[in-house]
């Protein structure tokens, strides 16, 4: 009797978990493969979600998914850890070891095998090498980053209150999660204002930075426009085509030589890969540190190795550019492989992956989202904004969470999300 198929998957983000959900309810439970997922956090959270962590107006507990519980009832296994290198002759990928936060050894480095490996390490923000920003900023790029982030926050907060002071953020990245954030920390401080100091929202002085020509660069500028006039009008400075030199104790140093103080200071801008992964195992890839793959997803120099998500690098035939690293396009490749990896197991060949633009959304949380519609559905180009665009955005989440947990939980779990909001507080507040 041959043994099953070693399937490992490292990286538990959207690409990654989607991934061992479907392939651990059909090979795993199968007796077929053996399907393992490694990450070093024991939790996922949909990375679109960060920035209501990190601003608090989401409850973190509710939001999450526990690995090894999920991974117990889908037919695969967590393995806890963090990828430092692969080798590729062996077929194994190394980890590091597991230490408790006083520095006490938990696990030490080990190595994992596999017959197939599937890269969804997902990405980070790029800080270019700017002076000060690893030391002065905060990212948002992990569950672990948002908590980091909210509490400062909340600590800064109280400190305005209790000073009588401004609270002064500075975010640098006029991308979605720069611009969501923003409006997410205005959201948070409207409503604790019903919790104490009626003013605190009044204190909040927040600057976004982008040094583009404009906010929202992926996103067509009829929206940039709208998304920039809705953040100005809640009482925002946005500069755009300002480049930052240095993030120092303070606040953002601009192009110009002036500053733009700040007491919390976020980056993000840019989007890389880890960077162990910069030519791995002598695998090709980008400056990005994105593992380059053809269109079958699979890297160009190892058929065995297959990249997902913001860590890969796919240039469709006829493009320019490489795709986008978002959400979309990662639980595409997820639900692309998951489909059709059993049959290349099986000795079949893999079709090319076909990625399909169902258009983009950007939510400013209760105050306005907008949208495009793609380019396939009736409606394909089309905008729209509001509450259709509030709601589509919405959607997105209940459509992840119905990939992991099918329909009837991922219900269970949105109407114990609502009864929560009922009775808690709608922020977090300690």
């Amino acid at each position: 009797m041959s043994k099953p198929v070693r399937i490992v998957i490292v990286g538990g983000g959207i690409a990654g978990i989607v991934l061992a959900t479907k392939l651990g309810d059909t090979l795993g439970r199968a007796g077929k493969a053996q399907v393992t997922l490694i990450d070093r956090s024991p939790t996922h959270i949909w990375k679109p979600m960060l920035h209501t962590i990190a601003a608090g107006t989401r409850d973190v507990q509710q939001q999450q998914v526990i690995f090894l519980a999920h991974a117990s009832e889908h037919g695969y296994a967590y393995e806890p850890g963090e990828m430092l290198g692969l080798d590729r002759e062996r077929r194994r990928v190394q980890l590091g070891a597991i230490t408790m936060p006083d520095g006490t050894m938990v696990l030490e480095p080990r190595e994992v095998g596999y017959d197939v490996l599937v890269l969804a390490l997902g990405s980070r923000a790029n800080d270019f090498g700017v002076p000060g920003v690893k030391t002065h900023c905060h990212f948002i790029d992990s569950q672990k980053q948002a908590e980091i982030f909210n509490e400062a926050l909340r600590a800064r907060a109280f400190r305005s209150v209790a000073r009588d002071e401004a609270l002064r953020v500075a975010i640098v990245g006029g991308g979605a999660t720069g611009v969501e954030l923003a409006a997410e920390l205005s959201r948070l401080l409207e409503v604790a204002s019903a919790y104490g100091d009626a003013s605190v929202r009044e204190r909040l002085q927040l600057t976004l930075l982008e040094s583009g020509p404009r906010i929202l660069g992926a996103f067509p500028p009829a929206i940039s426009a709208s998304s920039q006039q809705q953040l100005e009008m809640i009482g925002f400075t946005v500069k755009t085509g300002t480049r930052v030199t240095e993030a120092c104790p303070g606040g953002f140093v601009h192009d110009d030589g002036a500053l733009a103080q700040a007491d919390l200071m976020v980056w993000a801008a840019g989007v890389k890969a880890a960077e162990f992964l910069s030519g791995i195992g002598g695998l090709e890839t980008t400056r990005a540190n994105q593992i380059v793959v053809g269109p079958t997803l699979q890297s160009t120099r190892d058929d065995h190795i297959f990249a997902l998500g913001d860590c890969s690098s796919l240039t469709p035939a006829g493009a320019e550019r490489a795709l986008a690293p978002t959400a979309q396009v990662a639980t595409q490749q997820a639900e692309y492989l998951a489909r059709h990896l059993p049959g290349w197991l099986a000795g079949k060949p893999l079709p090319d992956f076909a990625f399909r633009d169902f258009g983009a959304l950007v939510s400013l949380s209760d105050y306005d989202a907008f949208g495009t519609l793609g380019r396939f559905g009736f409606f394909r180009g089309g905008f729209i904004r509001g509450r259709v665009a509030q709601l589509s955005h919405a959607m997105l989440y209940r459509r992840h969470q119905q990939s992991l947990h099918g329909l009837r939980k991922a219900t269970l779990l949105w109407t114990a999300e609502r009864i929560n909001g009922w009775v808690q507080p709608k922020i977090r507040l300690a």
